[in-house]
C-alpha cells in the first residue's frame, strides 16, 4: 500500500520512511505543501502523514484542501499537545493524530488500523439509508440529513453522528467511540472529544434540530437520545 510522507524534517522523516518501508509499506516522502498535492494527484496514495507545521502552507489548511476532493485517511502528525491542536486537526478533517515524538511501533499500529478501517467499510445500499429522529444517515453518500438538508460534517463528525444515531437509545461509553471511530482503544484526551460532541451540537442547532438529541452519560460516554 501507498503511503505519502509529508513532513519537512529530514531526519525524523528518514526514519519514518525507512520504519513504514521495512513494514511493507511503499513511502513516498515529500517536505511541503505543494509537493504533497503533486504526489496525492499523481501516486493516488492509501493513506497519509501530514505534519502540522510546513514551511509553505500549514498542515490544517493542506489537511481541508485534501478532504475537499479525497477520503483515504490521513494521520496528522504535531509537535503540539494542546487539545485544541488536535481538535483543529481532527475537524479540518484528519481522522486521528500522534504526537511528537512518537513510538515507532505505536505508528505502525495506528497505520494498519486506520488502513483496516478504511478498507473494512462497505456503504449500504440507498435502500438501506436509516431513518432516526428525523435524521437520514446515509452510509453511501457519507452523508447525514436533517428534514432533507445535508448538514455539513468533517469526516469525523459524519461518523460520530452517524454511528450514534444508528445506535438511537443505546449508552455508548467512550472507549466504544474510540474503537468504533479510530479502529482501536487509545489514550485519548476527553476533553478533544467533549469538544467535538460541542461543535456537533452547535452543527445541529444550526441545521434547526435539537442539540440535546445527543446526550451525555456523565462519567461514561453519550447517548442519541430516540426520538
Amino acid at each position: 500500500m501507498k503511503v505519502l510522507l509529508v513532513d519537512d524534517d529530514p531526519f525524523l522523516s528518514k526514519s519514518v520512511v525507512r520504519l513504514l518501508s521495512e513494514s511493507g509499506y511503499d513511502v513516498h516522502h515529500v517536505a511541503c505543501a505543494a509537493d504533497a498535492w503533486a504526489s496525492i494527484e499523481r501516486e493516488q496514495p492509501c493513506l497519509a502523514l501530514l505534519d502540522l507545521g510546513l514551511p509553505d502552507q500549514d498542515g490544517i489548511t493542506l489537511c481541508r484542501r485534501i478532504r475537499a476532493k479525497w477520503v483515504f485517511p490521513i494521520l496528522m502528525l504535531t509537535s503540539k499537545s494542546q487539545a485544541i491542536d488536535k481538535v483543529l486537526g481532527l475537524e479540518s478533517g484528519a481522522d486521528d493524530y500522534l504526537p511528537k515524538p512518537f513510538d515507532a511501533h505505536e505508528l505502525v499500529a495506528r497505520i494498519r488500523a486506520l488502513l483496516r478501517r478504511a478498507q473494512d467499510y462497505r456503504p449500504v445500499k440507498k435502500s438501506q439509508i436509516a431513518q432516526v429522529s428525523g435524521f437520514e444517515l446515509d452510509g453511501e453518500s457519507r452523508t447525514i440529513r436533517y428534514e432533507g438538508k445535508i448538514l455539513d460534517l468533517t469526516e469525523t463528525e459524519y461518523r460520530i453522528l452517524h454511528y450514534l444515531g444508528s445506535n438511537a437509545g443505546r449508552a455508548i461509553s467512550r472507549e466504544q467511540l474510540f474503537e468504533t471511530i479510530w479502529g482501536y482503544e487509545i489514550e485519548f484526551n476527553s476533553n478533544s472529544l467533549e469538544v467535538l460532541i460541542y461543535r456537533l451540537r452547535g452543527k445541529l442547532s444550526k441545521a434547526g434540530a435539537d442539540q440535546n438529541i445527543i446526550r451525555t452519560l456523565r462519567g461514561y460516554g453519550y447517548k442519541w437520545e430516540a426520538g
